[in-house]
């Protein structure tokens, strides 16, 4: 019999909020405590998980505690390590769920973790960048760290101030994902850094991110760190090890809020994924009406940029600190996979009537607003609006990039519009 403890953060303390029960994790199953669910500040751990006394299926469970888990290499890595089957997502869950996305921990009864962060040399992060998903793969292991994604990320601490970094251990909060260069995808860290700066300078929130060069800016020598915005340092906050501990807020992404496994984040067939998310802020958000038009920014910008990667797990909900409101998170894992001739042309979901970049239109995205309920003249004019600021944001977000010693953006600026979604909407607005 397997038995997962399910604490949930709040202001810096663990609460313990239910366990996992099952033989394996083809039958196990989440249920709230009883404790849980008679306290004052009882809420749901995912919209997909509402409160209640039964035990939720195995398959619900599944789908949002596996979402919670690294995917692809780095996973069938960290299984090899850990000596156990890549499909027993509770044994990875146990052996890295101390620190996951998010303010959820996964003990085992009568454990007791510390919390402690260890200097990582410069050394280290150069092998980090040089040996991409192998290395962090290591340090996952570690520090006991869940990440989700195909690509080889770690969560580390950035002491800003002295411009080092630690590796978690234990209970310890990160405060940054930490990306290597993709093998096969030349100027990748400089690709999510522009598109982000480029998403930025058109009016879309994101997390904050920067590029940590290790040599010449050439790939190997390069890792991406973007800041985790569901940790946040309180006035008051704690010290580990002589550092300030961040607490941890809430979050998960639209796979896990709607109940949709890891493996079906791409929308193949027509199912209504972009209408569902919509449905999700109307119901959900402490904003809705903001949020929706949040959301309809970041869909039309992954449209000119040619992310055709912007799944569902490549969106997020954000909690309050009492987990009382939820609110769209910021935008983050925006790359333009257009410039790779490799990738896929085929976007994660439909829009409007149209599944292929190469099938989109001004009139797919008019559809789609008509279909997620967002008022047409007002999604139109939003559109418009994005692609009038599109050219100028991006070669203005190569340039500052090109100054600070990555001349790559403004190769990749051009490839973008050669690319992504604007050649074809350009003189159409």
């Amino acid at each position: 019999m397997e038995e997962l403890i399910i604490s949930l953060e709040r202001q810096g303390v663990l609460h313990p909020v239910g366990r996992i029960v099952g033989n394996n994790s083809s039958d196990s199953c989440f249920a709230y405590s009883d404790n849980y669910l008679k306290s004052e500040d009882a809420a749901p751990v995912s919209l997909s998980l509402p409160l209640q006394t039964e035990p939720f299926s195995s398959a619900q469970t599944r789908n949002f505690f596996e979402g919670l888990l690294p995917e692809g290499f780095t996973r069938r890595n960290l299984a090899q390590c850990m000596h156990v089957a890549e499909g027993d997502y509770l044994s990875l869950l146990h052996g890295l769920g101390r620190e996951c996305l998010g303010a959820l921990c996964v003990s085992v009864p009568g454990e007791e973790v510390s919390a402690s962060y260890s200097r990582i040399t410069e050394e280290e992060v150069r092998q980090l960048a040089a040996e991409g998903a192998s290395k962090s793969a290591e340090l996952v292991l570690k520090s006991h760290l869940s990440l989700t994604g195909a690509s080889g990320k770690v969560g580390l601490y950035y002491d800003s101030e002295n411009s080092a970094w630690y590796l978690p251990q234990g209970t310890a909060p990160s405060t940054h994902i930490v990306k290597q260069s993709h093998v096969r995808l030349n100027g990748i860290v400089t690709n999510e850094q522009l598109s982000l700066l480029t998403a930025a300078r058109c009016g879309i929130e994101i997390a904050d991110s920067f590029i940590i060069d290790t040599g010449h800016g050439e790939d190997a020598e390069v890792l991406f760190a973007i800041r985790r915005y569901d940790r946040r340092f309180a006035a008051d906050s704690k010290l580990v090890d002589g550092l300030p501990c961040p607490l941890r807020l809430h979050q998960e992404d639209f796979a896990q809020a709607m109940g949709i496994p890891a493996d079906e984040k791409y929308e193949k067939e027509p199912r209504g994924y972009l209408r569902a998310m919509f449905d999700l802020l109307r119901r959900y958000s402490a904003d809705p009406i903001t949020d929706q038009l949040k959301l309809w920014d970041i869909v039309v910008f992954n449209f000119l940029v040619g992310n055709t990667d912007s799944h569902i797990k490549n969106f997020s909900l954000l909690y309050s600190p009492n987990q009382r409101a939820v609110r769209l998170a910021p935008a983050y894992d925006i790359v333009s996979t257009a410039v790779y001739p490799e990738s896929t042309r085929e976007m994660a979901f439909f829009i409007g009537d149209a599944l292929s970049l190469d099938d989109l239109t001004r009139d797919s995205f008019r559809i789609a607003a008509r279909e997620i309920g967002l008022g047409e003249r007002m999604a139109m004019r939003r559109f418009d609006a994005m692609c009038e600021k599109f050219v100028p944001a991006l070669r203005a977000s190569a340039s500052a990039l090109a100054t600070e010693g990555f001349p790559k953006a403004l190769e990749l600026e051009q490839r973008i519009l050669e690319t992504g979604g604007m050649k074809k909407v350009s003189g159409t607005f």
